[in-house]
């Protein structure tokens, strides 16, 4: 069995758990921090409400991201910016596809998620607000990846999106 649970990035001088807008987290875990007072925290199971990244970006002024890993096979991406909105697509399409049983209702993956060069489009303007300059290509190369061999944990894959936004560097 795989990884479940949150990853929550946000831009605070203070830790980001202790703001409103994650009130409903209860220990969360610090997982890295980067300059500019980037932070990533965990909330694993992710039973619970993990609270409201829009609400994380508007009390906090910068962009904010959730990350929710499903058993390691795949990730829910929802981001906010005060200036840039909302926008939630996923990592590991055909296994979230499995995971959704989309098909079986007649909907689609695009029902629920950005497509991918949407989402590299979007991506570029968040990681543009929080300050940093982000490749779409390279963006659209881990929207369309899928974990294997050598690295099959989703997770890696969501941490490698955050590097090619400029936030955490791998």
């Amino acid at each position: 069995m795989g990884y479940w649970g949150y990853f929550v990035v946000g831009r605070a001088e203070r830790p980001i758990p202790e703001l409103d807008a994650l009130s409903g987290a209860q220990g969360m875990t610090l997982r890295t921090s980067a300059p500019g007072g980037w932070q990533v925290w965990e909330y694993p199971g992710g039973d619970g409400d993990v609270g409201n990244m829009n609400d994380l970006a508007a009390q906090t002024g910068a962009p904010a991201l959730f990350g929710y890993v499903m058993d390691s096979d795949c990730v829910v991406l929802e981001a906010a910016g005060p200036r840039s909105g909302a926008w939630t697509t996923c990592l590991a399409r055909a296994a979230m596809a499995g995971y959704l049983g989309a098909e079986k209702e007649g909907l689609t993956l695009e029902d629920y998620f950005l497509q991918p060069h949407d989402a590299a489009d979007r991506a570029v303007d968040w990681a543009a607000e929080a300050g940093h300059t982000a490749d779409a290509a390279e963006l659209l190369d881990v929207l369309t990846a899928d974990p294997g061999p050598p690295d099959p944990l989703a997770e890696n894959l969501f941490f490698r999106f955050l590097d090619r936004l400029g936030v955490v560097p791998l």
